[in-house]
């Protein structure tokens, strides 16, 4: 069983940055994947990026150019470097993890583990 948890959202003002933080615990297999979604309300969750356990990253077109996901193995730590904020990137972030190879942030089939999220609102 892995244990997800973020941190880091907060307020912020339109340019902003902020940092997310997602300290994983317990056992994943060698070919494991980690992504950051996110979610408003009425709306479906969606993928910001992914990146997988040789480090390789996958953008989905809300996280390219502003977002940097990476991964410190050491610490266990996900993490998603945010720059240049935008209010419609208000929303719960949530930190998943699947124990498989294949690793995209396309769809949330297939992530067995999920953190309980974390808010971020911008403002104008």
């Amino acid at each position: 069983q892995v244990q997800l948890t973020e941190s880091g959202g907060g307020s912020v003002q339109a340019g902003g940055s902020l940092r997310l933080s997602c300290a994983a615990s317990g056992y994943m297999y060698s070919d494991y994947c980690m992504a950051w979604f996110r979610q408003v309300p009425g709306k479906e969750r969606e993928g910001v990026a992914s990146i997988k356990s040789d480090g390789s990253t996958v953008y989905a077109d809300v996280g390219k150019g502003r977002f940097t996901i990476s991964k410190d193995n050491t610490k266990n730590t996900l993490y998603l470097q945010m720059n240049s904020l935008k209010p419609e990137d208000t929303a719960m972030y949530y930190c998943a993890a699947a124990d498989r190879r294949s690793c995209y942030p396309y769809s949330t089939v297939g992530y067995n583990y999920w953190g309980q999220g974390t808010q971020v609102t911008v403002s104008s």
